[in-house]
């Protein structure tokens, strides 16, 4: 399966040649803040799978947690993907940037008693604090 994105300039254009996987929502204080969003839907995705087409130059890292880097575009703030010291294999992904149809919905919610009080969860999926 290959899929294909970019952050919102169109400066940074990667393709993903593997799986996603563990697709969840995540209601914490970080996601929400990092995307200006209720919560943030991600998947991990296996880190040689990543390919940065364009604009590596562009990409810029935030340590946001001890080991936990966000990998972002420079010029516009897109949010690309986290990249883990516990776990190079891996990356998380927020699925906002994909350009193509991923084929995959997410499995449950996490850290819902962080949750925006302003969004209300209407969805039968698993909610996990």
């Amino acid at each position: 399966m290959k899929l294909t994105g970019s952050c919102l300039c169109g400066g940074v254009q990667y393709e993903i040649n593997g799986p996603l996987s563990d697709v969840l929502n995540c209601h914490c204080t970080m996601c929400r803040k990092l995307h200006a969003a209720a919560f943030r839907t991600r998947a991990r995705v296996r880190a040689v799978d990543w390919t940065t087409l364009e604009g590596q130059a562009l990409l810029k890292f935030y340590e946001s947690s001890p080991g936990e880097h966000k990998a972002f575009c420079s010029k516009c703030g897109s949010s690309l993907y986290t990249r883990f010291d516990a776990q190079p294999e891996v990356y998380g992904f927020p699925l906002g940037t994909l350009d193509t149809d991923p084929g995959v919905k997410p499995q449950r919610h996490m850290y819902v008693g962080n949750k925006a009080p302003w969004f209300d969860i209407t969805d039968d999926l698993p909610q996990h604090s």
